[in-house]
């Protein structure tokens, strides 16, 4: 069983820790409007999904033998207009960077969206999510 906590830190800020001990801090913006000084609970969600999808595609592209040399993972994200205001789109884009052939990119980002990513199926039960790779030699 995963656990974790908040704790309460004054305004709307919150400080998170799960079964690893590192901490989280997240943020709200105030009814009068100021901004957050931490990323919001949503802005983390969609964090985690990139995240989650950039570990599952290095770690499979080091086991096709073909390791990026730099990654990173981006999302757009639309939401609804309606409480609970859930993610209705998710646009990902994989920036790849090494000697990566394109069918091996193609595949660990599949296995991710497929299989692999716990993130994603979660997010996909309200949200369409698509991506685009981009590989630089």
């Amino acid at each position: 069983m995963t656990t974790a906590r908040v704790d309460w830190a004054g305004g709307l800020r919150f400080v998170g820790e799960a079964d690893s001990g590192h901490l989280v801090i997240m943020d709200a913006r105030s009814q009068e409007g100021e901004d957050p000084g931490a990323c919001t609970p949503v802005e983390a969600t969609l964090i985690a999904l990139c995240a989650c999808s950039g570990v599952d595609v290095v770690s499979i592209l080091r086991k096709m033998q073909a390791p990026p040399r730099a990654m990173s993972v981006s999302a757009e994200a639309k939401r609804s207009t309606e409480h609970p205001k859930v993610f209705t789109e998710i646009r990902l884009k994989f920036h790849i960077e090494g000697d990566v052939p394109e069918g091996k990119a193609r595949r660990a980002v599949d296995l991710s969206e497929d299989t692999y990513c716990s993130i994603r199926a979660m997010l996909g039960a309200t949200a369409t999510i698509t991506h685009e790779i981009e590989i630089v030699p």
